[in-house]
């Protein structure tokens, strides 16, 4: 099941079963989101999670673009990627939770053809202050899946105050099909989540005390990259249909390691979209971003061969990424932000170098060091202790 396949399989369950289909496109949060980019799903659907008529009804589907700084450092892994797309389904005060979890199960048996034995799910089994979810257990045993209760794992919340509640995750064995399913979500890391359906019952307040939600929601979150992973069989998000021409171009432009590989694609990849989003170069919020991306990728190419370029990179790759995320900026005007940031970046280099050549920075650095460095020179912290590692 190829990437615009599975894309198709889940808004068209969801929009036969009454849902809406909203555009959930936009990396950019309005002005008036204090956050630099759209973390998740639900993030865009805050005001109606709170309570707010949506325009389009109670039954919502999208597919939305994401990008989260929080996992940069473990982005070269098999599973975590900078941008992402959320295949997300809403219930805005209608359906209930035990409703959402049938689906979800038929969907991923029925539509994306998932055996039943190679499912597992957790719910909430109760704390100090609420309950077991009694509901989704009861739902999952009438369906024949086997079901494990945890505390921590299966609560929801968005922060330390606002809504939050129960939520059911639902797992994949991924050990093989010569290999009898082992183990349970907490004991056995074969089993992958694919989807959280969280049912938003309840507001935590800033003294911890919790009340109900006037309007219960229902909000489902399953990563795409993941969900191909598994339908595909394959060990990483890297060698899914969706980074095909990635895995077939890069290589041959590039020798590099597994891990490094990952990271040039991935920050090649988001760098892209993000461009593609209007978002350019500069030394705070988003742009600061972009820029970080960008720099770090230049980083790892240049470990080995400082004389790599991203002129090189083949405009496929650009148009492939731009193609799939519905971007319409052009292809020409990305490379030229990526080829310009690559300038700047250089020629700071060969600055910083001659400052850090100084006999004062030869040893090891203070905290004052890095402050005059930053401050005088504009050389970040970060790119001080990376610049020993790379000689231009």
């Amino acid at each position: 099941m190829d990437t615009d396949r599975t894309l198709r399989t889940f808004t068209d369950f969801y929009v036969e079963r009454g849902h809406h289909l909203i555009t959930g496109s936009t990396l950019l949060p309005p002005p008036s989101d204090p956050v630099l980019f759209t973390t998740s799903g639900m993030h865009p659907l805050t005001p109606y999670l709170e309570g707010r008529p949506h325009p389009r009804g109670r039954r919502l589907v999208n597919v939305q673009r994401c990008l989260r700084t929080t996992d940069l450092d473990e982005v070269g892994d098999s599973t975590h990627l900078t941008v992402f797309e959320m295949l997300g389904s809403w219930s805005l005060g209608d359906y209930g939770h035990s409703q959402s979890l049938r689906w979800g199960f038929e969907l991923l048996r029925d539509g994306f053809g998932i055996p039943e034995g190679q499912l597992y799910v957790t719910v909430f089994g109760g704390d100090d202050q609420v309950g077991p979810d009694t509901e989704s257990l009861c739902t999952w045993e009438e369906s024949g899946v086997p079901v494990e209760p945890t505390v921590e794992d299966n609560w929801w919340s968005n922060g330390p105050v606002g809504p939050c509640g129960p939520d059911s995750e639902i797992f994949v064995w991924t050990g093989g099909d010569d290999t009898p399913p082992e183990g349970t979500p907490t004991t056995d890391p074969r089993w992958v989540e694919v989807w959280n359906h969280v049912s938003m019952r309840y507001r935590r307040h800033e003294d911890g005390s919790l009340t109900p939600l006037s309007q219960p929601n229902i909000d489902t979150g399953m990563g795409l990259e993941r969900l191909l992973t598994v339908l595909q069989g394959r060990d990483s998000v890297y060698e899914t249909d969706l980074f095909e021409p990635w895995t077939r171009l890069l290589p041959r432009l590039w020798d590099l390691d597994e891990p490094s590989f990952r990271v040039v694609c991935d920050h090649l990849r988001s760098g892209v979209v993000v461009i593609g989003e209007g978002v350019r170069p500069t030394n705070t919020g988003r742009g600061y971003v972009l820029r970080r991306l960008v720099r770090r990728l230049l980083t790892t190419l240049w470990q080995r061969d400082p004389t790599r370029t991203l002129s090189d990179l083949p405009r496929e790759l650009v148009e492939h990424t731009l193609d799939h995320f519905r971007l319409s900026g052009g292809t020409d005007p990305v490379l030229g932000v990526l080829l310009d940031e690559e300038d700047r970046f250089g020629k700071l280099l060969d600055r910083g170098h001659r400052v850090l050549s100084q006999p004062r920075y030869r040893g090891r650095l203070t905290e004052e060091d890095y402050h005059y460095l930053h401050d005088t020179h504009g050389l970040p912290r970060d790119l001080v202790v990376g610049m020993r590692s790379l000689r231009r």
